[in-house]
């Protein structure tokens, strides 16, 4: 081949590359753009996806069994610290007549509040309940063929009370849409393994490399951020900054958490205009490439919940389980670093370009609710059988992300669909070496 048409090729291929690349950082910014509550990553609360389309089940095949992980429902603020901070800024500013009209209405209704916040740290908001009934009717309509008959289900979840009622809402709904289900619902330190492994009181230790950093942050230097967002709230915030307790860095961190928190816990529009949904849109990338960090650090530490996926899909398989769902409630410090470890939308490709964390790993796909859905397919001619087993090679596995079909890093021809043969051998494979 003469060089001028390796050239073209090359070119063509560079061109096709950059074009790629193009479209993926435009679907992901028109995402954030088309709702800019999105940037608040993984205080973004679940969307429903009801009209989403799926895709048909390959012919001559019917779904017969789900396994899942969520992370629990909307909640008020993880710690009573951001609350009491704030508190005490807003009671200093206000003696010392250095807020702002805004920041004086700010002030009234956050201590008109302050009562309800304070006292609900931690806990599932109503939002958080209704998340779960929503995604669970979903499930149900989406794949009716798993649940028309009844039969039983298993539900795991982590101590937290977060969790236990994201976990009883889910289940009440799915007996309303059919009350033939029989339901096992279970909190305890016996199945941690399977929803939270890292837990201190899983009575199962393992010793997985944690705190493990992604290649970008060699090359952080590369990103070139917006951060103006800190100086603006101070500023429509307060007349001065001089005698108020704490950094100013602090100070503003804690209002964006604050106002990022307000829709999960009916309080939107407290904050006025002080901050807004497209500012904090605005410098999301930068925010969501500390994300990424924090995810993958602790990846492989998530290898229990994907064995506990296996071990009972394959108890269905064989013949020794009669579940037609089991079911995981947890945490986004699981499900984050689950979505890494499994390679989920691309998750797991660790770019060095800290500019490219974005195509692979969004932050808001671990928000309030976010789960992962794997869906089995078998032959209809084999679910028709009185047999009590079903061979793995002829079981096809789909995977929903927060209700939209995902891609997993195995091969496959018939995308959405994998191989479940193909599923055990990857993840067993990318497995073995931690366990070396």
């Amino acid at each position: 081949m003469k060089k001028p048409v390796l050239r073209e090729l090359w070119m063509l291929l560079l061109l096709l590359t950059a074009t790629m690349a193009w479209s993926q950082n435009l679907a992901v910014m028109d995402q954030l753009k088309a709702d800019p509550r999105r940037g608040y990553g993984n205080d973004y609360p679940y969307r429903q996806t009801d009209e989403v389309k799926l895709t048909k089940a390959p012919k001559g095949y019917r779904a017969f069994y789900i396994s899942h992980y969520a992370r629990h429902g909307s909640r008020y603020y993880w710690n009573a610290f951001m609350y009491k901070e704030v508190d005490s800024l807003l009671k200093v500013a206000h003696e010392k007549q250095l807020l702002t009209p805004a920041g004086e209405a700010f002030r009234e209704k956050f201590v008109a509040a302050k009562d309800e916040l304070q006292a609900g740290v931690s806990e599932l908001s109503e939002l958080g309940w209704q998340q779960h009934q929503g995604i669970a009717r979903t499930m149900y309509n989406n794949f009716p063929e798993v649940f028309r008959k009844g039969g039983n289900v298993l539900t795991i979840s982590s101590l937290a009370g977060r969790c236990v009622i994201s976990m009883a809402a889910f289940c009440q709904e799915l007996v309303q849409c059919n009350p033939k289900l029989e339901i096992r619902e279970q909190s305890s330190r016996m199945t941690l393994d399977g929803v939270v492994p890292t837990d201190g009181q899983n009575p199962v230790k393992h010793n997985y490399p944690k705190g493990l950093k992604p290649r970008y942050e060699q090359h952080r230097d590369q990103f070139k951020g917006v951060d103006v967002l800190r100086d603006r709230i101070a500023q429509r915030m307060f007349t001065s900054t001089e005698g108020l307790p704490g950094r100013l860095h602090h100070t503003t961190s804690n209002l964006i958490n604050l106002y990022t928190s307000l829709p999960s816990i009916g309080h939107e529009g407290m904050m006025g205009n002080i901050i807004t949904d497209e500012e904090i849109a605005a410098e999301w990338e930068g925010g969501n490439l500390g994300s990424y960090s924090w995810v993958f650090g602790p990846h492989v530490q998530m290898i229990p919940i994907v064995e506990d996926i296996i071990r009972k899909a394959d108890a269905v398989l064989d013949g020794s389980s009669d579940h037609v769902a089991d079911l995981r409630f947890g945490h986004d410090t699981c499900l984050g670093p689950l979505t890494v470890l499994m390679g989920i939308n691309g998750a797991d490709k660790d770019p060095e370009d800290p500019n490219e964390v974005k195509y692979y790993y969004q932050n808001w796909e671990t928000c309030k609710a976010s789960n992962i859905q794997l869906v089995f397919y078998a032959p209809k001619k084999v679910l028709s059988s009185k047999r009590s087993t079903v061979n793995a090679s002829d079981v096809l596995v789909k995977c929903l992300l927060n209700g939209e079909e995902a891609t997993l890093p195995i091969p496959t021809d018939s995308y959405p669909y994998y191989k479940w043969s193909d599923f055990k051998k990857f993840y067993t494979e990318r497995f073995a070496k931690y366990k070396q």
